[in-house]
């Protein structure tokens, strides 16, 4: 095996050079101790001690080659290659055969994003289809690039086999394709042909910039085929079909020249739109350009019952009026943006959508349109607008605050909690259950019933004390089984009919038909006896509608018919003002007029008489230049945004307004109250170019003066969602703004201050065309190219090839740095054992024998000297014994031991001379 090591930091190894020398410097000296055994065991202790930490410093690593062979399978599921799974599903089958068993693989797959299809590993391919949630319309190589080099295990490098045409419409993936080089991972590709159907796209739609109510426009569409193929070419105006004709298109480029009188005005939508036979994508067969076109101020009065008086009014003034029902209202933003202003005659809250509320706010607050709201039994609180988008534009709220004469009411919601309620209706009218507490006072009465196959009280009829946690409770209410209306609706006349109110009333929701038929007359009629009424609510189309059009009917209430469940709050909250019966002051009175707002002139000679209107309660910030003699607002206006919203509470169809409708200035108040919501702003002339870049879109807004102020910016979809935009001065009066949303049309409202306060405003809108990926196009082998010279890989042609040995495999780095510290510290502890407790002999003997061999030998010198001593004196004494008698030897004996001491004497001192000697030398 070929092992190598490494260092992370070289450099450190330098360190070795001063340790050696101060080692070497120990180790001479410990030569002179008397324990110079033990002191060289340390020194190689120390020594290995510090080689070890100094490696470790260094960050040593063991470098092993990859033992196995890691591929991942990046395939491509974009919408230009749709048709091209199965083929790369057999491409891949067909590789794996060449897998080897220790060898590694993963799948994923990619659009717009990218998913894991298989992890990494050794199983058979197992994923039973395709992941569909990849966003189609446009392919991320470079995301699915950098997803796929996460996935390989221990970090390591491998391979990447891209299946793909090469046309990304996200991202880098030149980019991509660096990092991949960097991190040691080959990327091969597998090419994809785009599928080749016949295909026929609009590309651009040319309108002029500058439109003129009633000049003739010249419109001319280029549209791009792959094969020749007649059609019909339709041509739109704020989608309504203004052009149809047929049209022969050839292979490649063609300009379809139209001519059509301009009709609508304001911010007007252009869309162009081919119908042929055998089109592959039908995303490309239309698109939208948007003009503004400059006439007299457009007023859309929306109304359910004819006033031709107040039409005629208007239409005298110079405006040009269109009038609507409020079924007819528009479902889109570019729908409100063609009128300067839009009036509410008497419309009830009920009879429009959430969605269309929100569009009508939006174009007031973010694109100045003006709004007006009369009065009527259908208008403010009777309207139901209570929390509604409508309120928050208006300068009253809808509730009564600070009344205290507020009669006495018992309110019973009976709601159908079967299984087919389940989803947002269940939800809404939760939710709807929950606002109507917020409408009551605490001296109200409120109750809650939830059935399916049986009733469930979860409010007892009782006066509002505690909201919160009425509150609580409703919303907490799941959904159940079955659907039994009058066991419900018995318990609800049960509940509320003896109670101690003034007014009591039931509102009755359900989605479903009664489980059983019982005698619902009689109950109702029991009922009315006790004053409760009932009103019905038709959730969808299989609600029993005669049903409960018939209780309503018989219990004096109102049916209503739901087939937008977002209108369900508003018929809670409307049921709820309308039980009360407070809100219309019906008592004739002559109106309070205040000077200052520029009302006071066209009361110069005195003021009318009103009959009635409807009780409000003004905004903070709001102004009421007309007021009743009960200090409530009968015209109110405040700024909304950009744009301005009157509340005029009493009627304009003569009813409610009394002496009002007959007063020689009835027309000139009613036109004036419309000029009054015009947008007051001045319009700067701004350019808007748009410029389309893979999935960005850029747009260039150029003011016709210099300026250094930055502009504010509000872009809106058609649908109403606010897009976010990033926008930065590029040079003095010029701006970019970068889009980043789906295809389709959106409006974008410009906005300038300056130091005094002057407010310049520019309107307009652009189109986001549709994706790149449906552009008629062949693969993109020059960029496929540029990414294998990158990264060094190879287009694969044959399957076996997916498994190839790796032309730099990857080696796997282990770092060792702990191992050594961990034995550094345990030669540490031995040394310091060593220096404390002395060599332990027992480990070793080869010490022990060479101490045991010294002792002994320097014992047998010692003994050696001492016996070459002793011959030296014997002698002389034995001499002188043998030559005297016994009793003489002890008078003699003084004499022969000083002899005997002289001579040791001599040679004692000899001996030490010649220790000294040696010493010296």
């Amino acid at each position: 095996m070929d092992v190598q090591i490494e260092f992370k930091y070289p450099f450190i190894l330098l360190i070795f050079l001063p340790i050696v020398f101060l080692l070497y410097r120990y180790w001479k000296q410990s030569r002179m101790m008397s324990n110079r055994k033990e002191r060289q065991v340390i020194l190689i202790l120390r020594s290995l001690i510090f080689s070890l930490l100094i490696l470790a410093l260094a960050i040593p690593q063991i470098v092993l080659p990859q033992k196995e062979n890691q591929v991942v399978f990046l395939m491509d599921r974009s919408a230009s290659v749709q048709d091209a799974g199965e083929q790369q599903l057999e491409w891949l089958e067909k590789s794996l055969r060449y897998k080897k068993e220790k060898d590694l693989y993963s799948v994923l797959s990619f659009g717009e994003k990218t998913t894991i299809e298989q992890m990494m590993g050794k199983d058979e391919l197992r994923f039973p289809k395709w992941n569909e949630e990849l966003g189609k319309d446009h392919t991320n190589i470079e995301g699915a690039l950098n997803l796929a080099s996460s996935v390989f295990s221990n970090n390591s490098g491998g391979r990447i086999i891209l299946f793909t045409d090469g046309n990304e419409t996200m991202g880098n993936l030149t980019e991509a394709a660096k990092l991949l080089k960097n991190r040691s991972i080959e990327l091969d590709t597998v090419l994809l042909e785009p599928s080749l159907y016949e295909d026929t796209a609009v590309t651009d739609v040319e309108v002029p910039s500058t439109l003129f109510e009633g000049e003739q426009a010249n419109v001319s569409v280029t549209i791009e085929s792959n094969k020749a193929k007649t059609g019909l070419l339709h041509f739109y105006e704020n989608n309504h079909k203004i052009v149809s004709k047929s049209i022969t298109v050839k292979e490649g480029t063609n300009v379809i020249p139209i001519q059509f009188p301009v009709k609508q005005t304001g911010l007007v939508t252009y869309k162009a739109e081919v119908e042929l036979m055998n089109d592959a994508y039908a995303e490309n067969n239309k698109l939208q350009v948007v003009n503004m076109v400059k006439t007299i101020p457009k007023i859309l009065v929306v109304q359910n019952s004819p006033n031709e008086a107040f039409v005629q009014a208007l239409e005298a003034a110079g405006y040009k009026v269109e009038v609507r029902s409020s079924i007819q209202l528009p479902t889109v933003l570019s729908g409100y943006l063609n009128y300067q202003s839009i009036i509410f005659n008497n419309i009830a809250a009920t009879d429009i959508t959430e969605k269309q509320m929100s569009l009508i706010e939006k174009s007031v607050k973010d694109f100045g349109v003006g709004f007006l709201m009369t009065g009527g039994e259908n208008s403010f609180g009777l309207g139901g607008y209570f929390q509604t988008p409508i309120e928050k534009l208006l300068p009253v709220d809808m509730d009564i605050k600070g009344k205290k004469e507020m009669p006495s009411l018992a309110l019973m919601i009976v709601l159908d909690r079967s299984g087919s309620m389940d989803g947002s209706k269940f939800s809404l009218a939760k939710e709807a259950a929950a606002r109507t507490v917020e409408l009551l006072q605490e001296t109200d009465t409120l109750g809650f019933i939830a059935f399916d196959d049986k009733p469930w009280v979860i409010v007892e009829p009782e006066p509002l004390k505690n909201k919160e946690e009425v509150v609580e409770k409703i919303r907490s209410v799941p959904v159940g089984g079955g659907t039994e209306i009058y066991g419900s609706l018995l318990e609800a006349y049960e509940q509320i009919s003896d109670l101690d109110v003034k007014r009591k009333h039931i509102i009755l929701l359900t989605d479903g038909q009664s489980a059983t038929n019982n005698n619902y007359e009689e109950l109702i009629n029991n009922g009315s006896k006790k004053n409760v009424t009932i009103s019905t609510v038709a959730l969808g189309a299989d609600a029993d509608r005669n049903l409960l059009e018939e209780l309503a009917e018989m219990g004096a209430g109102r049916f209503y018919d739901v087939q937008d469940s977002s209108v369900i709050p508003s018929i809670l909250s409307r049921e709820t003002v309308m039980a009360t019966r407070t809100y219309i002051e019906d008592n004739p009175f002559y109106p309070q007029i205040k000077s200052g707002y520029g009302w006071d002139s066209l009361f110069s000679k005195g003021v009318p008489k009103m009959n009635a209107y409807i009780a409000t309660t003004p905004k903070s910030e709001s102004t009421v230049p007309i007021e009743s003699t009960k200090k409530d607002p009968v015209l109110a206006e405040w700024q909304y945004g950009l744009g301005k919203a009157i509340a005029f509470t009493s009627d304009v169809n003569g009813m409610w307004a009394g002496d009002w409708a007959r007063w020689n200035q009835w027309s000139s108040f009613m036109t004036k109250m419309v000029a009054n919501t015009l947008p007051q702003y001045d319009s700067e002339a701004y350019s808007l170019s748009v410029e389309k870049a893979k999935d960005r879109t850029y747009l260039s807004i150029t003011a016709d003066h210099l300026s250094m102020l930055p502009i504010e910016t509000t872009i809106i979809s058609e649908r109403g969602d606010t897009v976010e935009g990033n926008t930065k001065m590029i040079a003095p009066g010029k701006y970019e703004v970068d889009v980043d949303d789906d295809p389709g049309l959106y409006f974008i409202h410009v906005k300038q201050t300056d130091e005094d306060g002057n407010v310049t405003v520019y309107q307009s809108g652009f189109t986001v065309p549709y994706s790149d990926e449906y552009l008629i196009t062949g693969a993109n082998k020059e960029k496929l190219a540029e990414l294998l010279a990158i990264t060094n890989g190879s287009q694969l042609e044959k399957e076996s090839q997916a498994f190839r040995p790796l032309k730099d495999p990857v080696k796997q780095k282990q770092e060792i740095t702990e191992i050594l510290l961990l034995i550094s510290f345990l030669l540490l502890f031995f040394e310091i054992a060593i220096r404390r407790l002395g060599l332990p002999v027992k480990f070793f003997p080869v010490f022990e024998k060479r101490k045991r061999g010294k002792r002994q030998n320097n014992r047998v010198s010692s003994i050696e000297k001492k016996k070459s001593a002793a011959p030296k004196e014997r002698p002389v004494a034995l001499k002188k014994d043998v030559s005297s008698r016994e009793p003489k030897q002890k008078q003699e004996k003084p004499r022969e031991k000083i002899k005997t001491e002289k001579v040791d004497s001599e040679n004692h001192l000899e001996q030490l001379l010649q220790m000294k000697r040696k010493k010296k030398r």
